[in-house]
């Protein structure tokens, strides 16, 4: 199956590693994969922030730089999520609303893809380690996604997955809340640190790296032994 990468702009600047893993995981299941290197960012920042004008204007290029009919594939709920929901109110009662019904029904976060389009759920993996898992408040409720990643998991060799107290509470971090409410935010990321650490698990895994940068921040903040790993990085942890 040939498939197009979406890779987000904070991924491609501050986590690469995450985009490169997704690839490997995307190629066990089978895949072919092909990267537009125009793409740049799907308006989220400039939509969330109140700029809807200037939003449209990079939803206009991310449209044109994923025409096609091949399915999208990102490392990303809130992503993902944007595209899906909010590009249909941005284009609602304009000539462009059938192209973005189409490229919402064509991109996908990674484990849904996985799971409800490839039907795959083992890919190989391992991790001898106990994890806790975090879900993000895109792919719970933008999304749908809550058994996904869990299935994934369940097939890493060696991994012990152990649910954490409000595991779909928010994180804090929520874009330019993070930045707005600091002091919210990071009692957000406390409460979810300590519900992890209350566990005895050594990472923090999820489908959202915007949320874990936020996470793995306050938990370097408090000097805590937790770690924060994105699911394409467990996935593509390869069984020795």
């Amino acid at each position: 199956m040939n498939v197009q990468i979406f890779v987000p702009c904070f991924i491609d600047q501050l986590y690469p590693n995450v985009a490169f893993n997704m690839v490997k995981v995307l190629e066990k299941a089978g895949c072919k994969v092909a990267y537009n290197p125009n793409q740049t960012c799907c308006g989220q920042p400039a939509f969330n922030a109140g700029f809807w004008g200037e939003a449209k204007d990079v939803c206009d290029k991310f449209i044109k730089d994923f025409t096609g009919t091949d399915y999208i594939v990102a490392p990303s709920a809130s992503c993902v999520g944007f595209v899906k929901n909010y590009y249909k109110k941005i284009y609602e009662n304009t000539n462009t609303i059938a192209k973005v019904e189409l490229i919402s029904n064509r991109i996908f976060e990674l484990s849904d893809f996985l799971v409800n389009v490839l039907k795959v759920e083992n890919l190989g993996a391992k991790l001898n380690a106990r994890v806790t898992y975090h879900d993000s408040c895109a792919a719970l409720r933008e999304c749908g996604l809550k058994q996904e990643p869990r299935k994934l998991l369940a097939n890493v060799e060696g991994l012990e997955l152990i649910e954490m107290n409000d595991n779909e509470t928010c994180c804090g971090f929520g874009g330019t809340f993070a930045v707005k409410f600091e002091p919210i935010s990071v009692a957000m990321a406390d409460q979810k640190i300590a519900n992890a650490t209350a566990t005895d698990a050594e990472y923090i895994i999820s489908t959202d790296m915007s949320c874990l940068m936020h996470i793995d921040g306050c938990i370097k903040h408090k000097q805590s032994g937790l770690k924060v790993l994105h699911l394409a990085d467990v996935l593509a942890m390869q069984v020795d």
